[in-house]
């Protein structure tokens, strides 16, 4: 887990940077488990949490390149991830749903918006962020 969640991004990023260009963004990918506890995620959460204060690190160190790092932090979202656990269990869909403020899981269409905002123009005054994706999960 380490490596995948915490060791992909670092090396990934030192080996782009130099390609990288001014005024070029980041964007890392967290969880909503950074937020809430959930019995049983403390590796998978803390190896995301260690990817939010690099993001911040790397918004702080890359600003004076005018590079923009964020980081954006997914809710409960029907994909593969955990073996589809989430997209193949309907009880948890709904227990999922119950306390989401819009009332759904996610998908992955409601990610890629925030990752795409975040790489135009539009969010050049975004740095140093963790954006939650969740659907208003556990407010």
């Amino acid at each position: 887990m380490l490596n995948i969640h915490f060791k992909g991004v670092f090396f990934l990023t030192q080996q782009l940077l130099p390609l990288l260009n001014d005024g070029g963004g980041i964007v890392n990918v967290s969880s909503g488990l950074t937020r809430v506890s959930v019995p049983g995620s403390s590796v998978y959460a803390s190896l995301k949490g260690a990817v939010e204060v690099f993001t911040r690190y790397l918004a702080k160190e890359l600003g004076g390149r005018g590079i923009r790092a964020n980081v954006v932090a997914p809710g409960a979202i029907m994909t593969d991830f955990g073996g589809g656990h989430l997209r193949n269990n309907e009880q948890l869909q709904q227990m999922v749903s119950n306390f989401t403020a819009l009332g759904r899981p996610g998908e992955a269409e409601d990610i890629g918006g925030v990752v795409a905002f975040l790489c135009t123009d539009a969010a050049r005054w975004v740095n140093g962020q963790r954006i939650e994706a969740s659907g208003g999960m556990q407010l």
